[in-house]
């Protein structure tokens, strides 16, 4: 989310799913891409708010969000298979500009009555577009004729439907673009990725010229939006916010101050699976740059009693969301009168939690505070960051003006180290991997690195190996080292940190983290890997 020049008018945002209304929005369909993330992601960094929502979704779950355009995802199925996913009839019929991206292109041209075919040259990689010189839509308007993009596919359209031309074509398709002259365009390349160079500016095309959206999505305006819904959804209530000391529980409790002032109080809760000393930075960061009203909660013995014996990463996730939301409740009886639990949830939780029978995206993983709630609560919740991404809040955090302190800080999952400790959680193991991630941290700060990268951690693996500790045989703990880069975590790449800093933390770890004779480093990328190990 950027500040575009000029702006105009105020972008509507939510407190939560059933409250939020949009003044405009693009409805991205998803069909299973593995693209379909960096598509919202490409829209909202044009300044305009999108959702991604499933192939299944009737116009009366999304009308509300005043949808101005639709993008059709690309996907793994052939639209020609018995059960491929299709497009709902509102897409048609609602008289909305239309984007088809690859498999999209191809389920648009299949059911307005064009015709789809296995291709006998499939393309997957850099290939080269002509735009046809009768093209007369603004979705290619100051960009040159040939161009190159980024094809993934192995179908292609050998008849376009009634009413469609092609648009473009390459040297193994005479449509690898195709119009109808009234907002419905589909494309058989990838637009959102970066091997398309002019990607960007087609997407912009599509957003501005073509469905007529103004950049009202902004940090500005999402402030002074959320604001006001947290109000409505408020109202005279009391507001306890699970803080953790990261960016997104913060934004989320500046913003509700903002709204309702010292009706709210922060909940600090140490579950014992935080970083070393981290508990105490985390008090002394809230004390300066927060007014709000805080409450200290040590529950390191209760969380470890919970996950005693326990090993299913799945387990581990909901016990600890429903031991939050026991010692949340305790403390909201002892405030008194409290009705609304705020938290700093963010879309990619809600997409990688989220799964519905009629889904063609499979459920990733569930995460403490989405999936991991139980399904009773006391407290109802407010999330006014729920669908945003990490840079977004990262830019609503300096919109409020809280310090780069805790506006960059690496993001660190809600169950803590319990999901960086392979097997059962123990006091032991906790020691072992608080002083062996110390090591990390300090190595990747002084090496001007923490910026740089998206998360950089240390795991217990779990395994034991050999080793040899002066002149004595051990078998101690294995170490996982983990630093990636990213924009939002939805993808991710192993980042390639010199060899003489790894070299020194190896060393560090080995030498000074008692137990540990064997250190790792995991060069895998998201996907096929998460970027946690649970």
């Amino acid at each position: 989310m950027r500040e575009p020049n000029p702006t105009s008018g105020n972008a509507a945002t939510d407190v939560n799913a059933a409250a939020r209304v949009q003044r405009e929005s693009v409805l991205v369909i998803d069909f299973g891409s593995q693209y379909s993330m960096l598509i919202a992601r490409r829209v909202r960094e044009s300044n305009v708010y999108c959702e991604i929502i499933p192939h299944s979704a009737d116009w009366e779950s999304v009308a509300y969000l005043n949808p101005k355009g639709v993008i059709l995802s690309g996907g793994p199925a052939s639209v020609y298979d018995s059960d491929a996913p299709l497009a709902p009839s509102w897409v048609y019929d609602a008289g909305l500009p239309v984007l088809g991206i690859c498999y999209g292109m191809q389920v648009m041209a299949h059911q307005l009555g064009g015709e789809v075919a296995p291709s006998a040259h499939k393309e997957y990689g850099s290939a080269r577009i002509d735009i046809s010189p009768d093209d007369e839509t603004p979705l290619f308007q100051d960009l040159p004729a040939s161009m190159p993009v980024w094809m993934s596919h192995g179908d292609r359209i050998e008849r376009t439907p009634p009413g469609f031309k092609s648009l473009a074509r390459s040297e193994n398709s005479p449509i690898v673009v195709m119009g109808n002259g009234a907002g419905m365009l589909g494309l058989q390349f990838h637009p959102e990725v970066v091997h398309t160079p002019q990607g960007k500016t087609i997407l912009e095309n599509f957003l501005y010229r073509i469905c007529g959206c103004d950049a009202l999505w902004t940090p500005g305006n999402f402030v002074s939006d959320s604001i006001e819904r947290v109000r409505e959804q408020v109202g005279d209530g009391k507001v306890i916010c699970a803080l953790s000391g990261g960016v997104d529980s913060a934004v989320a409790a500046s913003l509700i101050q903002q709204a309702v002032g010292d009706r709210l109080t922060c909940i600090f809760v140490n579950n014992g699976m935080m970083r070393k000393g981290e508990p105490q930075a985390v008090r002394d960061t809230f004390e300066r740059h927060f007014k709000a009203n805080l409450v200290y909660a040590d529950a390191t013995e209760n969380f470890l009693g919970a996950l005693r014996g326990i090993i299913d990463p799945e387990r581990k996730r909901k016990i600890i969301g429903e031991e939050f939301i026991r010692v949340f409740d305790e403390e909201a009886a002892r405030i008194g009168s409290v009705d609304f639990l705020a938290q700093g949830t963010l879309y990619p939780d809600v997409i990688e939690s989220e799964t519905t029978d009629n889904s063609v995206s499979a459920k990733i993983k569930s995460h403490h505070n989405v999936g991991g709630l139980p399904e009773r609560m006391k407290l109802k919740l407010v999330e006014p960051l729920r669908y945003l991404f990490k840079d977004e809040v990262r830019g609503v955090g300096l919109e409020l003006g809280l310090s780069e302190e805790i506006v960059y800080r690496q993001p660190f999952p809600g169950p803590g180290l319990a999901i960086r400790i392979i097997g059962e959680v123990t006091h032991d193991k906790l020691s072992v991997l608080q002083n062996a991630d110390a090591i990390v941290m300090e190595e990747v700060r002084k090496n001007n690195l923490y910026r740089e990268l998206w998360q950089s951690f240390a795991v217990l693996t779990g395994t034991r190996s050999v080793g040899v500790t002066g002149d004595f045989r051990t078998y101690g703990h294995v170490i996982a080292i983990r630093a990636v880069s990213s924009e939002d975590a939805m993808t991710a790449d192993w980042a390639r940190i010199p060899y003489d800093v790894l070299g020194r933390i190896s060393n560090r770890i080995a030498n000074e983290v008692p137990g540990v004779n064997r250190v790792v480093y995991d060069i895998t990328s998201k996907p096929p890997g998460t970027i946690e190990w649970e």
